[in-house]
């Protein structure tokens, strides 16, 4: 076997390749067929004139729409993300914890709270805190929003949290206890700062999903992104050149925060693998002990 032979399945033939070939160019063909289809029938609106692209080289048009959207999705993200991540760790080491009584309650709030959909959470709130009050009349729609997105996001964040902690060998909590550490010493000291690492990637997708659901708030009047982009196109008659614009605005938005959290799980792993095989200095081992025992004096 070559050394890039896959272990995990056979490698396809001659005839396996062929016609994975044939489909994976007859696919592109449908979709770049279907995508023809459609820009004709936009072309024939009138939608990739000209005149419908002018109004985005103006920079009232920004100043009004697009920015004030832009800081809209930007903000409700930011907020659902952080509160997210603390209600997620939270309810994630609650649902571990030795305590049977706080793992049952801990986990009806976290499944109870995964199994609601978003937007009908976000017109909920939204009309509880309408109702009576609970938040100043131009933060209603943004409370909704951050509120909805933290309950969601944070009871999918708390499964990533016990996931990535269980996965973590038992040998390391059996070795800490051993050594006397306490409950909350374990898990801040040793589990946790290696289950994040191995969590990151899961975290990120459910962060560009926080990001992509602010877009939800359009049904409660919140002044996000998609919501702004439509009024523009309502007002200067170009809603497919806006909409298009506001999908580039929403993809460069979700690439950068994927990127950006790429490179910090890439510098989390290269510092563990860096300590993880620090080489000890010769002088730190003693090499006069008894045969076979090599004491280590200092770092």
């Amino acid at each position: 076997m070559s050394s890039g032979a896959s272990v995990l399945f056979d490698a396809p033939g001659p005839r396996a390749r062929l016609r994975n070939n044939l489909i994976s160019g007859l696919v592109a063909a449908v979709i770049i067929a279907v995508g023809f289809v459609l820009y004709r029938a936009f072309d024939e609106q009138g939608q990739f004139a000209a005149e419908k692209w002018k109004p985005f080289l103006d920079a009232d048009v920004w100043e009004t729409y697009l920015l004030p959207g832009l800081k809209g999705t930007i903000v409700a993200a930011v907020l659902s993300i952080v509160f997210a991540l603390i209600l997620g760790m939270i309810f994630g080491i609650l649902r571990l914890s030795e305590h049977r009584w706080v793992r049952i309650v801990a986990g009806a709030i976290v499944e109870f709270s995964r199994a609601i959909p978003v937007l009908i959470l976000m017109i909920f709130l939204f009309a509880i805190f309408s109702e009576y009050k609970v938040f100043k009349s131009d933060d209603l729609a943004l409370a909704a929003v951050v509120v909805a997105l933290t309950i969601y996001n944070g009871s999918v964040i708390a499964e990533i949290v016990r996931a990535g902690i269980r996965s973590l060998p038992k040998g390391q909590s059996e070795a800490a206890v051993a050594l006397g550490l306490r409950k909350n010493q374990l898990m801040r000291l040793i589990l946790l700062p290696q289950a994040v690492t191995a969590m990151l990637p899961a975290l990120i997708s459910q962060m560009v999903v926080a990001l992509k659901d602010t877009a939800l708030g359009y049904q409660i009047t919140y002044g996000e992104i998609v919501r702004e982009g439509k009024q523009l196109g309502a007002s200067e008659q170009n809603i497919i050149p806006a909409l298009i614009v506001v999908a580039v605005i929403m993809i460069i938005l979700n690439s950068s925060l994927s990127f950006t959290a790429t490179k910090l799980e890439q510098r989390l792993r290269a510092r563990r693998r860096i300590k993880g095989g620090a080489v000890l200095a010769a002088d730190s081992v003693l090499t006069d002990a008894a045969p076979g025992v090599d004491i280590v004096t200092k770092r």
